[in-house]
C-alpha cells in the first residue's frame, strides 16, 4: 500500500489502490448522507439537520480521532474551521494546507454531526449511533493509519479500550507508556484543543514541554 500511494503521487495509480479509494469515497457518502440520529436515534433524536462531517482517505497515515463537529464546522462543512483547530494545527506544527492535505491527515470525529449544547452552552457528547454503525468498516478502508491522534475520552475509549486510564489527565500523562505498548498503529492520547482547556493546559505545562515536541517530531516524519 505504500508502494501505491508513491505511485500515485506521480500521477500513477494501480487498480488496488484505485479500488479502495473509490470504496472509500463510496462509503463517506453513505456516511455524509447518514439520518440515524434523526430516524432511529438512540434517545433524544438530534435538534436539528443531520450535517456529517469527517475527511477519510485511503491513503493518510496519520488519523485525527476527534470528538464531534462544533457549531462553526456544523455551518463549514469543514472540520476544525474554528479556534480549538488553530490550537490543533499549532499542537501538530502543521499548516492549514497541511492539515486539509487528504493525502496527509485523515479526519474522522466520533461523531459526525454536532450535537447540540446543553443549558449551559457546552457541546453535548458525540451522538451514540455513529460509531457502532460506521466506525470500524471506515477503519478497515483507511489500511496506511499509522498514528491515531485519539483527542478526549470518547476517542480514546474507541482506540484504546482497556488502555485508557481513569481519567483524561491520566490518560495523556500516561502517553509514553501508551504509545510503546500500541500494537499495529501508534496511538497517541491528546485533550482537546478546546479554548474551555486553556486552564487544563495551565495546570500541566509537562503537556507542551515533553508531549508536543515527541508530536511534532512525529507528525513530521510521517508527512514530510
Amino acid at each position: 500500500m505504500h508502494q501505491c500511494v508513491a505511485l500515485a503521487s506521480g500521477g500513477l495509480q494501480p487498480p488496488e489502490c484505485r479500488r479502495l479509494s473509490m470504496k472509500l469515497d463510496s462509503f463517506a457518502a453513505e456516511v455524509r448522507a447518514c439520518r440515524i440520529c434523526v430516524e432511529n436515534p438512540i434517545g433524544k433524536p438530534l435538534p436539528h439537520e443531520p450535517r456529517p462531517v469527517l475527511r477519510p482517505s485511503s491513503s493518510a497515515r496519520i488519523l485525527i480521532a476527534s470528538q464531534a463537529p462544533g457549531t462553526k464546522v456544523h455551518l463549514s462543512g469543514m472540520p476544525f474551521t474554528d479556534a480549538s483547530g488553530d490550537r490543533l494545527r499549532n499542537w501538530l506544527g502543521v499548516t492549514s494546507d497541511e492539515f486539509y492535505d487528504i493525502e496527509k491527515f485523515a479526519i474522522v470525529p466520533m461523531g459526525f454531526c454536532f450535537p447540540g449544547q446543553d443549558a449551559k452552552g457546552g457541546d453535548l457528547p458525540p451522538r451514540r449511533e455513529c460509531a457502532p454503525a460506521w466506525r470500524a468498516p471506515l477503519m478497515a478502508l483507511m489500511p496506511r493509519i499509522d498514528l491515531v491522534l485519539t483527542i478526549g475520552i470518547y476517542a480514546q475509549s474507541w482506540h484504546m479500550g482497556a488502555a485508557r486510564r481513569p481519567s483524561l489527565t491520566e490518560t495523556v500523562m500516561d502517553w509514553r507508556a501508551i504509545w510503546e505498548s500500541s500494537s499495529g498503529a501508534k496511538v497517541l492520547p491528546l485533550p482537546h484543543p478546546s479554548w474551555r482547556n486553556s486552564g487544563w493546559l495551565k495546570q500541566n505545562p509537562w503537556f507542551e514541554m515533553d508531549l508536543l515536541p515527541f508530536l511534532r517530531s512525529e507528525i513530521r516524519y510521517r508527512i514530510g
